[in-house]
């Protein structure tokens, strides 16, 4: 019986001894990181509304932008000559503005001679309200502003168009983003060139833009 019981003990202890000099069994890797962790992911917008608020941008962004008009300098975003007035609010979603024509007749828009200068530094066609994605390779016509009349609306690259699916709506990539990289566009420098045609010839008035700081909201 006691020689029974010692051979099995004897066993039992060969197969821990076993179990413990092997390696451990094989696991199965670890799960990559989850994509973009603890950021937000960029916002697509519709149009480009112009706020009424003091400070641009959306309210739920966690980034508040600021701005300064760098060419031609102005404090107050704005800039006249004798046939001209502009006046200028950007915002992450487009650049806003507003020209007066001063002169009692017709100037234009061109907007196919037109070109924005983008956050990266590209130089590329500007689209601006009216502009969809299926204008992308195509002509756009230009806009016709009145003696003495104002006109209103906003600019961004063409290349930030996005599909919409057939529908009319402007889907588009903001001009700054307002998710997790927007500090990295602190003191960037973009813009706008409107060629207008003014008493039937073309005059270029260029535009810059400096982001002077991205805060915490």
């Amino acid at each position: 019986m006691h020689a029974r019981w010692s051979k099995t003990l004897v066993a039992a202890a060969f197969v821990l001894i076993a179990g413990c000099s092997s390696g451990p069994e094989p696991q199965s890797p670890a799960p990559p990181p989850a994509a973009n962790p603890g950021g937000s992911f960029p916002r697509v917008v519709a149009g480009a509304d112009d706020s009424v608020g003091s400070i641009p941008g959306s309210p739920d962004s966690p980034y508040i932008y600021r701005f300064r008009m760098v060419e031609p300098p102005s404090d107050r975003f704005s800039y006249k000559d004798r046939d001209l007035s502009f006046y200028f609010k950007p915002a992450p979603d487009a650049l806003h503005f507003q020209v007066e024509n001063l002169q009692n007749r017709v100037v234009w828009i061109d907007w196919e001679q037109s070109t924005f200068l983008d956050r990266t530094g590209r130089t590329l066609k500007v689209a601006h309200s009216t502009t969809r994605w299926n204008d992308r390779f195509g002509s756009q016509p230009r806009t016709q502003i009145p003696g003495l009349a104002r006109y209103s609306d906003y600019v961004l690259p063409m290349d930030y168009l996005l599909d919409s699916g057939g529908s009319q709506v402007q889907l588009h990539k903001q001009v700054l983003p307002e998710d997790s990289t927007a500090p990295n566009y602190a003191d960037v420098v973009y813009g706008v060139d409107l060629m207008f045609i003014v008493e039937e010839k073309p005059r270029n008035y260029t535009f810059r833009i400096r982001v002077v700081s991205v805060t915490p909201r």
